[in-house]
């Protein structure tokens, strides 16, 4: 963060929008995508012809999704695209044109926004984003709006709702890394407190966990591999609540239930770590942790093993009659409902979710 503070006052409503407009924009080649981007009272872009568009829309608050001690701004801005991005490539679609609102405090400085401004540059870029507008307000803390506009085949699209008995649940990357991240800076922020300048916080050994929680990455590439792979999934969903509640969304909404295989899944050596150092189960992580934004799908049994084997991914279990109900499978044969009775994913308006950190 700049030591430098200018007040976003000195440049205005205006002069802000032109000068964080400028920073995405870049020295890029007007694209032939957007026919009237920032600087009308909407943004106009072309639609490909014969394709379906999907829109998601994501908010970050401060104090509820990021803590802006512990949080760089070029972070934070990175974050809020990769959330959105998520969910669209959960439809297998890939994202076209963004729009963000944002809401300034007045501790919030023109450098700081910046930064802000820099990291969803970057993010924009990585997946392929056009950021083509939206709005700024003053607010009491630093929030984030983005919507973004995706598009996809018809025959391409994925839903939560497709999911068959017999398919094999499957997850992309690791699970739990976000919440362990964000259990080493809860820890870390505990201490700043107590020690105050003293403290000198040793962050390195826990780096890759860390940056799992404060910039993570979509799994846009997940929908190139699938269409390499010729497979479509019969059920897809982004995992940003926690794998519990991820499945029970995709068992609601296709009418099933699902056995996952406890010891099937998959964890980094530092999320272990982690969990071991605060004596807690790390497979709560996974279930309970959210953020992760990995994909969890269903696929015939054919397709999952096929993309297994190409090592994009790992096979957690299996689609069940719905009188089965959603349940995790202990190694020794345990068995732990995940439909509500056993816990749930981070829910903004109940009163549990993932444990306290």
């Amino acid at each position: 963060m700049s030591e430098k503070f200018t007040p976003v006052s000195t440049v205005g409503e205006f002069g802000l929008i032109d000068r964080l407009m400028a920073r995405v924009k870049g020295d890029d080649e007007p694209s032939e995508l957007v026919v009237c981007g920032s600087g009308d009272d909407a943004a106009v872009y072309r639609a490909t012809e014969g394709r379906l568009q999907v829109i998601t829309t994501d908010a970050l608050i401060e104090g509820v999704h990021f803590d802006r001690r512990f949080t760089p701004m070029s972070y934070l801005g990175i974050k809020v695209i990769a959330a959105s991005v998520s969910d669209i490539a959960a439809m297998n679609a890939r994202p076209r044109v963004a729009t963000i609102a944002l809401g300034i405090p007045r501790n919030v400085s023109l450098e700081m926004l910046e930064s802000l401004y820099d990291g969803i540059a970057l993010a924009c870029k990585t997946y392929g984003v056009q950021l083509v507008g939206g709005d700024t307000t003053s607010s009491r803390a630093l929030s984030m709006s983005v919507t973004i506009i995706g598009e996809a085949a018809a025959e391409d699209l994925v839903f939560r709702r497709g999911a068959n008995v017999g398919d094999l649940l499957c997850v992309t990357g690791d699970l739990g890394a976000s919440y362990a991240g964000l259990q080493i800076l809860a820890e870390q922020r505990k201490a700043l407190e107590e020690l105050g300048e003293e403290y000198e916080p040793d962050l390195e050994p826990h780096r890759y966990v860390i940056d799992r929680h404060l910039k993570p990455e979509a799994r846009l590439d997940f929908v190139d591999i699938l269409e390499e792979l010729r497979v479509r999934p019969s059920a897809m969903i982004d995992i940003s609540d926690g794998l519990a509640s991820e499945l029970n969304h995709i068992c609601t909404q296709s009418g099933v239930g699902a056995t996952v295989q406890v010891s099937n899944l998959p964890f980094d050596p530092v999320t272990r770590a982690v969990a071991d150092q605060f004596m807690q189960d790390v497979d709560m992580y996974a279930f309970f942790g959210g953020e992760d934004y990995e994909l969890l799908f269903a696929a015939h049994p054919d397709d999952a093993q096929k993309v297994a084997h190409a090592g994009h991914c790992v096979i957690i279990g299996r689609v069940e009659e719905k009188s089965v109900g959603v349940r995790a499978l202990s190694a020794d044969g345990q068995i732990i409902p995940l439909d509500g009775s056993g816990g749930g994913g981070f829910d903004h308006f109940g009163g549990d979710g993932a444990p306290d950190p």
